[in-house]
């Protein structure tokens, strides 16, 4: 009786304290497939893994470090399954900076990077 009081007491301070929602803020487990082109275009495929529902969380794409080239347009919609590409363009020609696809639970709370890849230098 003392250890069913016990493990009731410990699973309704978790909820209690607001530990159970990051319980559910998992971040998926995907893959992704990054294609340059000569100049400053990547297609982005989700080629496996988890269906990741970027209307509810919020999934970005970033270019970051080597030259000045940034992402115009770097949010993704809808639902995110393998074979999902999409098309993105930077703002200046590649010059190896690190393309990659950023996720943020819906509540805030857990954040990842799914996958990234570095860009050529076309600069």
């Amino acid at each position: 009786m003392v250890a069913i009081t016990v493990i009731l007491a410990a699973v309704i301070g978790t909820f209690v304290l607001g530990l159970g929602d990051s319980l559910q803020d998992t971040q998926p487990t995907a893959s992704f497939d990054f294609e340059f082109d000569s100049a400053d275009g990547v297609t982005i495929t989700h080629s496996g893994g988890d269906t990741i529902d970027a209307d509810t969380n919020t999934v970005t794409v970033t270019a970051t470090g080597g030259g000045d080239a940034s992402i115009n347009s770097g949010d993704w919609s809808g639902s995110l399954s393998a074979g999902t590409s999409k098309e993105f363009t930077a703002s200046s020609n590649w010059n190896e900076e690190t393309v990659s696809v950023n996720w943020q639970a819906s509540s805030g709370g857990s954040s990842a990077t799914l996958g990234s890849s570095t860009a050529p230098d076309n600069s």
